[in-house]
C-alpha cells in the first residue's frame, strides 16, 4: 500500500511564504535540504503525518505559473468562523465563507485563501467527511 507523504509546491520568497504557512495553518520547518541551486523544506505539525514541501529554486525571479492542473489543497479546523476571523485581522484576505449543500443536507462549509505564491488551500471545517 502507499502512503501519502508530501505535496510539493515551488515558492518564490521562501521566508514569506514560512511566515505564512506558519501563521495560516500552523505548520513549522521540520526538515530542510539546502543545495546550491535550490532548497527543499518540509512543514508539518503535530497533527500531521502528511508535509507540505516548499521548494525554492535560488535566483528564479519570475512567479510561478499554475496552469489549468493545479486544484487546492485541503486542511480541517474545528471551528471555521473563528479562524476565518483571525486570518480576516491578519490581513491575509480569506475569500467568504461557503456552505456545500445536498439538497438540505450540509457536506460541508469551507473558505478559500491564497498564499504568497497563488496556490489555493481550501479550510473546511470539521464535519462529515472533512475530519
Amino acid at each position: 500500500m502507499a502512503k501519502v507523504i508530501h505535496s510539493m509546491l515551488r515558492v518564490l520568497d521562501l521566508d514569506k511564504s514560512l511566515k505564512f504557512y506558519a501563521d495560516v495553518l500552523g505548520l513549522h520547518e521540520a526538515h530542510r535540504l539546502d543545495f546550491p541551486d535550490f532548497a527543499l523544506v518540509y512543514l508539518r505539525n503535530a497533527e500531521n503525518d502528511v508535509e507540505i514541501e516548499l521548494t525554492l529554486n535560488k535566483g528564479r525571479t519570475e512567479p510561478y505559473t499554475h496552469g489549468t492542473g493545479y486544484g487546492h489543497v485541503g486542511v480541517v479546523v474545528e471551528d471555521l468562523d473563528a479562524r476565518h476571523r483571525e486570518l480576516s485581522a491578519a490581513n491575509y484576505s480569506p475569500a467568504p465563507i461557503k456552505e456545500f449543500k445536498r439538497g438540505d443536507e450540509l457536506l460541508a462549509r469551507f473558505f478559500f485563501i491564497q498564499d504568497p505564491d497563488g496556490y489555493k488551500i481550501e479550510v473546511l471545517e470539521r464535519h462529515g467527511h472533512y475530519q
